[in-house]
């Protein structure tokens, strides 16, 4: 019989693996943690999520909730593996993190996505979202998909125009201009 040690060491996958031509949607690994944690320190990559670093404690419970969104939900992020490297480079995917917003976006999934700047303007993140759309339509059962942007996140706001989402209200969340979109089956 295993001791409860060992059956840590290797949890049960719960998350789908995705595959693009350059990118391996998977879900998080203990490995991850100092990519992560490192990308979460980098002005470029905070700048428009709050404007602060978050401490490695922060991340590991992000990482956390990243498995508890598939576990409880039935679905939640990927960690992003950029194939050529194996390297950690960020996260996208669904969510419900119960956001004190006005207007309200409970009831719907969130869409969200981060990628380390390193990788900024290689088409990643298109190729990341278009994975996990894929995904969407034919598992989730949800008419409408939320995401959140800071106004000011101009390649974003591209991208999520891109995707189809279009803009339903400016509100403040955490004492910040926020910008929230849907998108409809």
């Amino acid at each position: 019989m295993k001791s409860p040690l060992s059956l840590l060491a290797t949890p049960a996958p719960v998350v789908p693996l995705l595959e693009t031509p350059d990118l391996l949607l998977r879900g998080p690994r203990l490995s991850d943690l100092p990519d992560a944690a490192a990308m979460h320190t980098d002005p470029d990559f905070y700048r428009f999520l709050g404007n602060k670093p978050q401490s490695q404690e922060d991340v590991w419970r992000r990482l956390l909730g990243q498995l508890g969104h598939w576990a409880m939900l039935g679905y939640g992020s990927w960690a992003i593996e950029e194939k050529a490297t194996g390297r950690y480079i960020g996260t996208v995917g669904f969510f419900d993190f119960q956001r004190d917003l006005t207007p309200s976006i409970s009831g719907a999934p969130e869409a969200g996505w981060v990628l380390t700047p390193s990788v900024h303007g290689r088409g990643f993140a298109s190729q990341a979202l278009q994975a996990a759309f894929g995904w969407a339509e034919a598992h989730l059962a949800a008419d409408r998909i939320t995401c959140i942007i800071d106004p000011d996140n101009v390649a974003s706001l591209r991208l999520a125009d891109k995707f189809g989402f279009r803009e339903f209200a400016r509100t403040t969340y955490h004492d910040a201009p926020i910008v929230l979109l849907e998108r409809r089956r």
